[in-house]
């Protein structure tokens, strides 16, 4: 179940790039991104809660928003990204079509993230591996080294600078741009 939020980030970012033309990235574990005057900028989020046997899964997303309207500066929208289309119908059922083939196929492999492609999908789409972050963990405790991998449980692996390869369940992920570790 851990791989669900991940798979309907795979889903949605896969539906929104395909229907409204833009590029979409995903930022560890449940952000959408999209590129606005060169800076990468948060358009979503995906949450996922377990009830009873099941799971249930809420996206949001800032379709049409202008620069005035962004609930913060980090914040970005498809249209300020150069949307082909804003039309909610559009994109909704865009997400929701790809949400059944993504979920087919992991469901079809038996929820093994690998088998499916699904593991491999969230790796090329995304942002955060291969830099360096900050992890804030539970517990006011923090990683900070390069994201490295998904493993097979959906977690990010961090490389540490004392050598260590630390898996992270849950957490804030922070980009972290060069050696001063300015935020992104």
């Amino acid at each position: 179940m851990g791989w669900l939020p991940l798979l309907a980030g795979v889903a949605t970012a896969t539906g929104l790039a395909q229907s409204a033309g833009v590029d979409m990235a995903l930022k560890w574990p449940n952000d959408l991104l999209v590129t606005v005057d060169g800076t990468e900028r948060k358009t979503g989020g995906i949450l996922a809660e377990r009830a009873g046997d099941g799971v249930v899964v809420g996206i949001g997303l800032n379709v049409s928003l202008r620069a005035a309207e962004l609930p913060a500066p980090h914040a970005g929208s498809l249209a300020l990204a150069g949307a082909a289309s804003t039309d909610r119908e559009t994109l909704l059922r865009a997400v929701l079509r790809s949400l059944e083939q993504w979920y087919g196929r992991w469901r079809d492999a038996d929820g093994d993230a690998a088998e499916s492609g699904l593991q491999a999908a969230y790796a090329a789409g995304c942002a955060t591996l291969d830099r360096p972050v900050r992890a804030e963990l539970p517990g006011d405790r923090s990683v900070v080294g390069e994201a490295v991998a998904i493993d097979g449980d959906g977690r990010l692996v961090l490389a540490t600078d004392d050598g260590l390869q630390e898996p992270v369940s849950a957490g804030d992920i922070v980009h972290l741009r060069g050696v001063e570790g300015g935020l992104t």
